[in-house]
């Protein structure tokens, strides 16, 4: 598993992923896993909990999806979380996805869910729970800036949650 986490304030969004892989309970890379990406000609930023092929044939069919529907996140979500409910093929992909743009920040599951937080602020993958609270609980700190708290709710996941490391990536929109 892994840690993501995504937070908005007002039209700045940023998406934080650690970089461990593992296999099993087995750590595979320590640092080199990105599960946080730029897509839809970089206004939209991408993130995968889950096994690693899955994340990113969801990333890829969201991207189709995206052309089609001329970059609205929104539409393209909801389409992909139709396929991926429907199509037998897609049904076997074990991940889940935050997605977000300047407008919107949304999850989106295999079970059809496509789902936007009230408060901005969104967690998936074995640390995602840790990093979420800690981000809700640093969000009204005021001289922390979005990366500040996304660096310290990602330190504290990883702290905790041992599928979960400290080599974090992260992309702001």
């Amino acid at each position: 598993m892994t840690t993501i986490l995504c937070i908005r304030k007002g039209k700045e969004v940023l998406m934080a992923g650690d970089g461990q892989a593992t296999l099993g309970q087995a750590v595979i890379f320590k640092s080199k896993s990105v599960k946080v990406r730029r897509i839809g000609n970089g206004n939209i930023i991408a993130g995968f909990a889950g096994a690693a092929a899955d994340g990113i044939t969801l990333i890829e069919r969201l991207e189709a999806k995206l052309e089609k529907h001329a970059n609205q996140l929104k539409r393209a979500a909801v389409e992909l979380a139709k396929d991926w409910r429907m199509d037998k093929y897609l049904r076997q992909l074990e991940a889940f996805m935050i997605v977000a743009d300047k407008d919107v920040s949304l999850v989106i599951s295999g079970t059809g869910e496509v789902m936007e937080p009230d408060d901005g602020i969104i967690g998936i993958g074995s640390g995602g729970n840790y990093a979420m609270a800690a981000a809700k609980a640093l969000y009204d700190v005021k001289d922390l800036s979005l990366e500040e708290i996304a660096q310290k709710a990602m330190k504290i996941a990883g702290d905790i949650d041992v599928y979960t490391n400290h080599n974090v990536i992260i992309e702001k929109v």
